[in-house]
């Protein structure tokens, strides 16, 4: 294992169960895919073998996007936000993303309701 690699790793924030948000972005049309989680040993076999690979929470394993389903996840990027308690992972994504067969995880709109109806931008002049 180089270094550098674990030197990378090393400035990530994992949280008290070791573990740190990925979010999923498609790397040519930044669309938000899904979020999963990662431990090190996870970032470690992504940023090496080129594939990614989660932790799974539920069922206190490894497993690599697409093992099953042939839904590979390629990476092109990997990017931690400013606080290193997030990582984007910019992927290739080959088919649906989301368990339920859909492209994103994200395709469930709350609305805006309140939101929309609040003037949040001040008027310049």
């Amino acid at each position: 294992m180089s270094d550098d690699l674990e030197a990378r790793i090393g400035r990530v924030a994992f949280n008290a169960d070791g573990l740190v948000p990925a979010i999923v972005q498609q790397w040519d049309t930044r669309e938000v895919l899904m979020l999963a989680w990662m431990d090190a040993e996870a970032l470690r076999r992504t940023l090496t073998s080129g594939r990614v690979t989660y932790w799974s929470r539920s069922r206190g394993e490894y497993w690599r996007k697409g093992d099953t389903s042939g839904h590979i996840q390629i990476v092109q990027g990997a990017r931690l936000d400013c606080d290193g308690d997030a990582v984007l992972l910019e992927i290739d994504q080959i088919g649906p993303a989301c368990h339920t067969n859909t492209r994103t995880c994200f395709d469930s709109d709350l609305g805006r309701d309140e939101v929309g109806d609040r003037d949040l931008h001040p008027v310049i002049g």
